[in-house]
């Protein structure tokens, strides 16, 4: 369950996640109060601040994961961490002070996005080179583990901090955080990393990258599945503070508490990926009835009367949600060749992000048109139907057998 933790580098990586996302959580949960205090409550401008956030990865992650293939992916992981620190730096001192306003929130939002467009496909392709290709699943699974352990922890102490000192000194926390994952980073033994031969840059690497993919109909299929659920489905960033403001009517406390609900779900389905990683390879199945489940479970959430039973629910949506993600991650990574996982994972990072900038305002205007709890069905209704659509095209296709092969 824990062998992935055998590698000392995996260690040191790890714990220093364990601390950073943390500070990534306390900021998420401040930032999206903050920009609802300064818009006078919109649910739109939410929208508008995680479209933003999101952006980026439309024209940096496929570009990000041809770096990732071709130059020393532990050095750029340095340097984008460290500008994300920067960012929550930068952002807090605004906020402390008293100067900040709704657009600087919204630029640093975009600033914010493109560290993180090139952050996502270096570091999922690390993954292998901190462990090996056999203990890829396990810690694709630890991963899921460690971000879900800090998804716990930073939303509720967010929403303490939020309401005691104010949401500035959030941000200034998710600052001194980075220092953990850049020390972790530094203190990594090179020698002991499995790294792939880096491919030579040559012209026409992206266009190698799509034609690959568009030769394998059941990855595709796959990437399909992903965004449909993702951009649609996985609103929870977008709504959830609308829904604990504006349905509910609690207080930023309260929206942390919502999203520490959803963690725990998230967390426990952690621990059964990473149970699950010691059978081998991930099967097509599990990716399939994980959407399927989501969809269902997103739909009675809508429906919930109360603050409590809302809450509750949140914890197997988030199991759904962890085993659906860890599944289709690990299936695309097993499924590509060696050379070519850093473009296709950065592609895989533009299906699984890239829709929010559609998704996230859209579920804005429909909580602000139908009222909060309206992304839930729709977002609910489009997981079920692809689920169910991309399960049977991949079953005429006998699919599971191809993506397996490497």
């Amino acid at each position: 369950m824990f062998s992935s933790l055998g590698e000392r580098n995996y260690r040191l990586y790890a714990g220093g996640q364990v601390i950073s996302n943390v500070g990534t959580w306390m900021q998420r949960i401040a930032q999206d109060w903050l920009v609802l205090e300064l818009s006078g409550r919109s649910a739109m401008a939410v929208g508008i601040a995680a479209a933003l956030q999101f952006t980026p990865t439309l024209l940096l992650s496929m570009w990000a994961g041809m770096l990732a293939d071709r130059l020393d992916k532990r050095r750029m992981l340095l340097v984008v961490q460290a500008g994300m620190g920067v960012c929550a730096l930068v952002l807090g001192l605004l906020d402390v002070t008293g100067v900040v306003a709704l657009w600087q929130v919204y630029g640093f939002c975009l600033v914010l996005g493109c560290f993180s467009a090139m952050d996502q496909p270096i570091r999922q392709s690390f993954v292998s080179e901190m462990v090996g290709a056999a203990k890829v699943t396990n810690a694709v699974a630890l991963n899921s583990m460690t971000f879900n352990t800090a998804r716990i922890i930073g939303p509720a102490v967010a929403g303490v901090m939020i309401t005691w000192v104010g949401t500035g000194w959030v941000f200034l926390s998710n600052a001194v955080s980075f220092v953990a994952v850049v020390g972790g980073l530094f203190a990594m033994d090179v020698a002991r990393l499995h790294v792939v031969p880096r491919q030579p840059r040559r012209a026409g690497q992206l266009r190698e990258a799509i034609r690959y993919v568009r030769g394998r109909p059941d990855v595709l299929v796959l990437l399909l599945l992903v965004f449909c659920v993702s951009t649609f489905g996985m609103t929870f960033f977008a709504t959830l503070a609308n829904v604990a403001a504006n349905v509910f009517h609690r207080s930023a406390t309260g929206y942390g508490l919502l999203t520490t609900m959803m963690a725990v779900g998230t967390l426990a389905g952690s621990f059964l990926a990473a149970r699950r990683s010691a059978r081998g390879r991930p099967r097509l199945r599990v990716v399939l009835g994980g959407a399927l489940v989501f969809g269902l479970l997103e739909i009675v959430l809508a429906a919930m009367p109360t603050y409590l039973l809302f809450g509750l629910l949140l914890i197997p949506i988030g199991g759904a949600v962890i085993t659906f993600v860890t599944a289709a991650n690990s299936t695309i990574q097993l499924s590509v060749s060696a050379e070519l996982r850093g473009r296709v994972m950065g592609l895989y990072m533009l299906v699984f992000l890239g829709g929010n900038p559609v998704g996230a305002p859209l579920a804005g205007w429909l909580a602000g048109q139908f009222g909060g709890r309206s992304p839930y069905y729709v977002g609910g209704a489009v997981s079920v139907l692809a689920a169910a659509v991309c399960g049977v095209a991949l079953l005429r296709r006998s699919g599971e057998p191809a993506l397996h092969q490497t």
